[in-house]
């Protein structure tokens, strides 16, 4: 495994005597989404992806989870640019929020680079990022590095897997990818570039998880496509709702196409529906027969036949077009008997419940429902495990990190990586902030770790790591809040009677007994610290909170939130 003789000016012999490649996760492993790497060699750093997390069902108001940008913000200055696989949201999701603290190129085709711009308006960050846009085949100069885009198949257009060339030799990503046969937009994956890059030497691979526990391939796009045009001839006589990713623009091409040749008509429903639809149609990406979109009024004055609404909510998004419409609260779409409803996208692992909900909501409007436990229509857009052989075999990489995937599809990559031939050795199953150096081209280690905590957004603001503040929220909703409003005098002493109110809580504040109780404990922690010379008047809340904990501590197993509010006149 030699490499090319020279790379950005750097030669063979140089290469050999410096060994301080490094590759770091700061999000995406033992997880589905965050995805965030930093590849660095001397004094220059790259980043690939800059993806979001969809909360878990126990992270109470939480809206979404983003990678911990401590280790990048520290070394912002040898960060040579950002390099976008592709336009989905847990590839590009946290970029407003880690992008302006770093201020570097953002390096993406024009797509994915609206997107961002989208994501970068919602989030009003007034920040306009620096973006060079590439397409497949293009090779980007980054520091040492030289940065290669090469063509793969997804469930968006123009996704990428990216080739690092470095000193040490080639690093492949696979981002997100699967060998489909008949894609869609025409655009296949470039066997031969991977290929090539098996033949010219690939020091490490590091390849997508997702579906490593599905045997075979996935099934291609196209197979979806005959499931609406059935679907549709079935349901000829009704109005056909259609939920799915409004990023899964190969699938909304197929929708439109499909309803054009049944004459209908198509309204789109949701904001970011709208907003990449629009994004898709300027950059040309889809193409839509003039008078084939139409306007929530124009849609009421056509027959149900002539109808498609293509909205957001297949994850049973609260707010999104199809929990509104399954709640009868949307102001334009009222569903009844004569709906069609098809869900076109698989549950994200925690949203199963909302997915549930969502479903029991439609068939309650008398509407009828498919989702993909009746029919064929969604198909995955990762490789299946015969896909990841083939990407294992085109490459035959030295080195192997399996990512994009919880902990037990990476083990079973592994596994599969072994089993094509990979050294056992050679092969990392790395957590997120695993600092993975080489040593040369024949030796790696993992030595040492950077931070990558999970970091909570709630709505656009920027969060605490994950701990404190779902801590907080846990302990309210289990066991509720109890108010205590204390107003004192110059002599410390009340100066009206005390507050006591809760929230959530066993204890009522229309139990009497109870409040009288509490109220005493108040009156108690306020005599003990009047007496008590030197007392600081930021240690009675503390003490305040003591005495009303020793009261309830007749009920063990329930600790209301208590929240003293002193007030001094």
């Amino acid at each position: 495994m030699t490499g090319p003789d020279n790379i950005n000016g750097i030669s063979r012999r140089e290469r050999k005597k410096k060994s301080d490649l490094f590759v770091c996760p700061l999000g995406g492993m033992g997880e589905i989404g965050k995805n965030l790497t930093v590849f660095g060699y001397g004094e220059d750093y790259i980043v690939i992806d800059c993806g979001l997390k969809f909360p878990e069902e126990d992270m109470l108001g939480i809206d979404f989870v983003i990678p911990d940008a401590t280790f990048l913000v520290e070394n912002k200055s040898k960060i040579r640019g950002i390099f976008i696989t592709h336009g989905h949201e847990d590839h590009i999701g946290a970029l407003p929020f880690i992008l302006p603290r770093l201020d570097v190129p953002v390096y993406c085709s024009r797509l994915a680079g609206g997107l961002i711009e989208n994501k970068m308006l919602d989030a009003n960050t007034g920040y306009h990022p620096d973006f060079r846009y590439v397409e497949a085949c293009d090779k980007v100069s980054a520091g040492c590095f030289e940065v290669e885009f090469i063509q793969m198949c997804h469930s968006i257009p123009d996704a990428f897997a990216l080739v690092v060339h470095t000193p040490a030799g080639a690093i492949v990503h696979s981002g997100d990818f699967k060998f489909d046969p008949t894609p869609i937009d025409g655009n296949r994956a470039d066997y031969s570039a991977l290929a090539r890059l098996g033949d010219e030497g690939v020091l490490l691979l590091m390849s997508d998880s997702t579906n490593v526990e599905r045997p075979g391939s996935t099934p291609s796009e196209k197979m979806i496509g005959q499931t609406f045009e059935r679907l549709f001839r079935l349901y000829k006589d009704r109005r056909i709702v259609v939920a799915t990713f409004s990023s899964n623009l190969n699938r909304t091409r197929m929708i439109f196409a499909t309803a054009a040749r049944f004459n209908r008509k198509v309204l789109l429903v949701g904001r970011s529906m709208v907003a990449n639809v629009e994004l898709a149609l300027r950059l040309g990406t889809l193409d839509v027969p003039e008078g084939q979109m139409i306007s929530a009024q124009e849609a009421e004055e056509l027959p149900d036949n002539r109808v498609v609404i293509l909205t957001t909510g297949s994850q049973g998004e609260p707010f999104s077009g199809l929990v509104m419409m399954s709640r009868g609260t949307h102001r334009q779409v009222k569903l009844g008997s004569k709906d069609l409803v098809i869900i076109s996208a698989t549950p994200i692992p925690g949203n199963e419940k909302l997915v549930s909900q969502t479903v029991n909501r439609l068939f309650a409007c008398s509407a009828e429902v498919i989702y993909e436990r009746d029919e064929k229509i969604h198909v995955s857009g990762h490789a299946s495990r015969d896909e990841l052989m083939l990407m294992l075999s085109l490459t035959r990489p030295r080195f192997f990190v399996p990512c994009h995937g919880e902990y037990r599809h990476l083990v079973r990559h592994a596994q599969l990586a072994r089993e094509m031939g990979v050294n056992a050795k050679n092969i990392f199953i790395l957590q997120n902030g695993d600092i993975l150096k080489f040593n040369g081209s024949s030796k790696a280690e993992v030595a040492g770790h950077a931070p990558a905590d999970a970091v909570l957004i709630d709505g656009f603001v920027l969060g605490e790591f994950e701990g404190s503040i779902l801590r907080e929220r846990r302990e309210m909703a289990e066991n509720g809040v109890v108010v205590v409003s204390v107003v004192l005098n110059g002599d410390m002493r009340p100066a009206a009677p005390v507050q006591i109110q809760t929230r959530g809580s066993v204890y009522s504040s229309e139990d009497g007994g109870t409040l009288r109780e509490l109220e005493s404990a108040v009156l108690a922690a306020l005599a003990q610290f009047s007496r008590s010379p030197g007392a600081r008047r930021e240690t009675l809340p503390t003490e305040i909170r003591k005495r009303i904990r020793e009261k309830l501590d007749m009920n063990p197993r329930c600790y209301p939130t208590i929240i003293p509010l002193v007030t001094y006149i």
